[in-house]
C-alpha cells in the first residue's frame, strides 16, 4: 500500500494533520494524526504518522507542519457552465414576480439571453469574467472544474468558449475538464428548425471541436424545451463515434426518460434528476453512472420535486454534487453553499456531500484513477481547512476555512494567477 522506503529524497512531507481520504469503509476515510509523502506531484505514502519511518522527515525537500488542520482531497466542481458573459438578474426579478423558467425561456430569455451576451464578447472579455468566478472556486478549495460551452451555440462561438476554458486550465492553479454542449437550446436563427441545428451540432461544431481537440466529453440538454431523445440520440452516435464520452442534462423539469438513454452510451452521469424514474435508476446503476444534484439549481428555482435520493442510495449509485454555476439558474462558486444544500434540501449526510465533491465527482468526470481521494498513487491534490471536523464543511452557510490547496504537490496560496 505504501511502497516508499524513504531511501531517495522526497519533494514533501505534510504532517501534524488529521486526513479525511474519502476511501475505505467509514465515513470521510479519516486517519487522525496522519502523514503524507508527496514526489512528482503525487502521493507515495499515507497513513497514521506514527507508522511514517523515523527517515522520512530527513528525506523530504520540504516538510508541512499543519497545526491539526484537516487535510481532504481537492474539492472537483463536476458540473458548471462558468463561462459566461453579462448576468441575468432581470430574470430572477421575473421568477420572484411568479414567471417560470419555460416561460421566461419561450420569451426569449434564459440561456438564449446569455447566448447574446456571449456572442459580442471577445474571447479575452469572456476571459477576464471567468477567471474570476474561477478564484473565487478556487478559494473554496477546487482543485479540479469541468467547464461546459452551450453559450455559442454556432461553430464559431462555441469553439471561442473552449478556447477560454482551454486557457483558464493553462493560465490557473485549476485543472480544467472541457464539455462540449453545443446542444444546450436551439438558437433564435434555428427557431422551429431543431433537426437542422442538430445536424450542425453533428456536421460541423463536433468536427471542428475534435479538430482542435477542445473537449473531453459531449453533454445533450434532453427535455421538452430543449432537445428531443432521437435528437440526443444522434449526438451521443456522433460523439461516441469520435471517442468522446458523453453525459446528459436529464429529468430536470420532466420526465424524458433521458438518463436511460445515456446509460445505453455508457455515459458518465446524468445530472439534475429531479423526475428521475425507478426505470432510470435502474438504468444508471447497470451502467455504473454517477447521478450528478444540483441543489443550487433546484433552490434557485423553488422547485419542489426532490430527486429520488433514497433510490439511488439503495441502487448503489454514487451521488456526486456540483455547483451548477451558470448565470440563470445557479449564480453561484460556492461548493461549501452546495454542500449545505444538499443535505438541507435533499437529506444527503455532510459525509455524503464531501463524498459528492471528490471522490464521486471525480468519477462523474472519468478522472478517478488520478484524482478525487487521498491514496497512495493518486495526484498529491488537496486542500487544507481550519475546521475540527469534516461536517463543518456541509455545516456554515457563507464564509470558507480554507487555508491553502495543494495541486499536484505544489501549495497555491491567494491569487490562483
Amino acid at each position: 500500500m505504501n511502497p516508499v522506503h524513504f531511501d531517495s529524497p522526497i519533494d514533501a512531507l505534510w504532517i501534524d494533520c488529521h486526513l479525511a481520504t474519502m476511501t475505505g469503509e467509514k465515513p470521510y476515510g479519516t486517519i487522525e494524526d496522519g502523514a503524507m509523502a508527496v514526489a512528482d506531484g503525487r502521493i507515495v505514502w499515507i497513513g497514521p504518522r506514527r507508522d511514517l519511518p523515523p527517515v522520512a522527515e530527513s528525506s523530504a525537500r520540504r516538510v508541512y507542519a499543519l497545526n491539526g488542520a484537516w487535510v481532504t482531497p481537492g474539492l472537483i466542481d463536476c458540473h458548471t457552465h462558468l463561462i459566461y458573459a453579462g448576468n441575468r438578474a432581470l430574470e430572477f426579478e421575473m421568477r420572484l414576480g411568479g414567471a417560470t423558467y419555460e416561460e421566461i425561456a419561450q420569451a426569449g430569455g434564459g440561456i438564449v439571453s446569455t447566448v447574446n451576451e456571449v456572442r459580442k464578447a471577445t474571447e479575452e472579455s469572456l476571459f477576464d469574467q471567468s477567471v474570476r468566478r474561477l478564484a473565487a472556486m478556487q478559494a473554496q478549495g477546487v482543485t479540479t472544474v469541468e467547464i461546459k460551452s452551450g453559450y455559442g451555440l454556432d461553430t464559431q462561438n462555441e469553439l471561442k468558449m473552449l478556447r477560454v476554458a482551454r486557457r483558464l486550465g493553462a493560465e490557473t492553479a485549476v485543472r480544467v475538464c472541457p464539455t462540449f454542449l453545443g446542444a444546450h437550446a436551439l438558437p433564435p436563427e434555428y427557431r422551429d428548425r431543431s433537426d437542422d441545428y442538430v445536424a450542425l451540432v453533428v456536421e460541423d461544431m463536433l468536427t471542428a471541436v475534435v479538430a482542435e481537440n477542445l473537449a473531453e466529453a459531449v453533454d445533450v440538454f434532453c427535455e421538452r424545451i430543449a432537445f428531443s431523445r432521437d435528437q440526443t440520440r444522434r449526438i451521443f452516435e456522433a460523439a461516441t463515434g469520435a471517442g468522446l464520452r458523453v453525459k446528459i442534462h436529464a429529468e430536470q423539469l420532466s420526465d424524458t426518460n433521458g438518463a436511460a438513454l445515456a446509460a445505453g452510451y455508457q455515459a458518465l452521469s446524468a445530472d439534475h434528476l429531479e423526475y428521475l424514474s425507478a426505470d432510470g435508476i435502474h438504468a444508471m446503476a447497470a451502467a455504473q453512472m454517477v447521478a450528478v444534484l444540483l441543489p443550487g439549481a433546484f433552490y434557485f428555482l423553488k422547485e419542489t420535486r426532490l430527486p429520488p435520493v433514497a433510490g439511488l442510495r439503495k441502487a448503489g449509485v454514487p451521488m456526486a454534487l456540483a455547483t451548477d454555476c451558470n448565470p440563470g439558474t445557479s449564480p453561484t462558486t460556492s461548493p461549501l453553499l452546495m454542500m449545505n444544500l444538499a443535505c438541507i434540501l435533499f437529506g444527503l449526510t455532510p459525509a455524503e456531500a464531501l463524498a459528492g465533491f471528490t471522490v464521486h465527482a471525480a468519477r462523474a468526470l472519468g478522472r478517478d484513477q488520478h484524482i478525487g481521494c487521498l491514496a497512495t498513487g493518486k495526484m498529491a491534490d488537496f486542500a487544507v481547512w481550519d475546521i475540527q471536523r469534516p461536517a463543518e464543511l456541509a455545516y456554515y452557510i457563507g464564509g470558507s476555512p480554507l487555508t491553502m490547496t495543494v495541486k499536484a504537490g505544489v501549495p497555491i496560496k491567494g491569487p490562483i494567477r
